[in-house]
């Protein structure tokens, strides 16, 4: 079974697609035989299992018995908490408490951490790159973040826009299946996945999120899903850049695909940063990255933009491609109204089930 699968499978198991209660349980309270992370939120387990799991490479079941995750049968499961513990114990000892060590410091991918240096593959020392320009100061942020805003073709023509309706498929795995998408501004966003037999929806009613199928109750997300959620819900995110992070400061250019790029990081207290990937040339948005936060480090998302067109004057990306540690999809549009008008109840959170 793929790992995606087996993570689901968990959750289904511990009805965490219940709605949740007022009162957050831990980990241990709602999955069994939880011993090195015990204190953990119960929705924290789960994405921290996903970065054990990138972080070696592996599946579910190099460390747990396939049906019977509460099984400690496997060594491998043995090894793991003892990582666990010593990855916590060197971060608090040597860093301060500071996470700087992880799964992924020494892993990278594999089972077995490299114990040993590569041998050179050409005649030129690693350390001794051709000596490159020192490159140009570059635009501030907010300069990146006035042609962004002129790219899409002006603050005035996208103040014109209130709502926000999109039809096109979800691809995933190579498999079309319809999605549609409303937005209402300030922040009001909603998709429904019309699969052959049911409707998923993934909505942000603008205050908080939530997931939902048909036949199944609504599940309020996380603070950390919600969070996300409400960047991707923000209608006018270009203009709100400067609200939305405390700071937004210049990073180092980066390539994309052979395109060269401006960078903007943007902080908010007590939040992992955000980056954003700007097209030197264009001034389009090509590229975010943002972190999940788990008791092990930090899960990346990464949500590549492109085929931008003008609807009504103002440019739209009609692809995006989501990128996770376990996962990927893409959205294709092929249908894009302005202004279509979208009541506040087509957001909210059932009380139910959805029908």
């Amino acid at each position: 079974m793929h790992r995606a699968q087996l993570l689901l499978t968990t959750i289904l198991a511990a009805g965490l697609l219940n709605a949740q209660t007022a009162e957050p349980k831990t980990a241990e309270q709602t999955f069994k035989n939880i011993i090195q992370l015990k204190g953990t939120p119960a929705d924290q387990l789960v994405p921290a299992m996903t970065f054990i799991s990138a972080s070696l490479g592996v599946e579910c079941t190099f460390c747990h018995v396939e049906g019977k995750m509460d099984l400690d049968d496997k060594q491998t499961k043995k090894t793991a908490r003892e990582m666990m513990a010593m990855t916590a114990a060197l971060n608090k000892n040597s860093f301060g408490g500071r996470r700087e060590v992880t799964c992924y410091s020494c892993h990278h991918g594999s089972e077995h951490p490299a114990g040993t240096p590569p041998v050179l593959e050409s005649d030129m020392p690693a350390h001794a790159e051709a000596a490159k320009p020192a490159a140009s100061e570059g635009p501030n942020a907010a300069e990146i973040l006035e042609k962004y805003v002129s790219a899409l073709g002006g603050e005035d023509a996208i103040k014109k826009f209130s709502s926000r309706v999109e039809k096109g498929v979800i691809v995933v795995g190579g498999s079309d299946t319809p999605i549609e998408l409303f937005m209402k501004a300030p922040n009001k966003r909603i998709s429904v996945t019309h699969m052959p037999k049911s409707e998923s929806y993934t909505a942000f009613d603008g205050t908080s999120g939530w997931l939902g199928s048909t036949g199944r109750p609504p599940r309020t997300m996380s603070p950390a899903e919600s969070e996300a959620a409400g960047l991707d819900a923000e209608f006018y995110l270009a203009l709100r850049l400067p609200q939305i992070f405390q700071q937004l400061r210049t990073g180092r250019p980066e390539s994309i695909n052979g395109i060269e790029c401006q960078t903007l990081i943007g902080t908010r207290p007590g939040r992992p940063p955000v980056r954003l990937y700007f097209e030197a040339k264009s001034g389009l948005l090509l590229r975010q990255v943002r972190y999940g936060e788990t008791p092990l480090g930090r899960n990346p998302t990464q949500i590549d933009y492109a085929d931008y067109r003008a609807v009504d004057g103002v440019k739209v990306p009609f692809r995006w491609t989501l990128s996770r540690t376990n996962g990927r999809f893409t959205i294709q549009i092929a249908e894009v109204k302005n202004n279509v008008p979208v009541e506040d109840e087509k957001f909210a959170k059932p009380d139910s089930e959805v029908k």
